[in-house]
């Protein structure tokens, strides 16, 4: 039963008690929780990105709207 790309479960579990002995529980409980700390600012940063390009469209589509109600007005006096 071949697991991740062609990698038996045995040889994943072997590399995993590899790793354990290498670096130890605590550290890797560290490294785990800085990655993880990681990826949470990494989408925040994406997700305030979204949010000011949606603000500029939002903006621009409100530009464009006074500049059409502006001459609207000018060319009807």
């Amino acid at each position: 039963m071949p697991g991740l790309g062609g990698i038996s479960m045995w040889q994943l579990l072997i590399i995993l008690v590899i790793v354990i002995l290498i670096f130890g529980t605590k550290r890797l409980k560290t490294l785990g929780g800085d990655l993880g700390g990681a990826l949470k600012s990494f989408r925040k940063a994406m997700d305030d990105k979204d949010g000011q390009e949606e603000k500029k469209i939002e903006s621009s589509n409100q530009d464009a709207k006074f500049e059409e109600h502006k001459e609207k007005e000018s060319s009807s006096k």
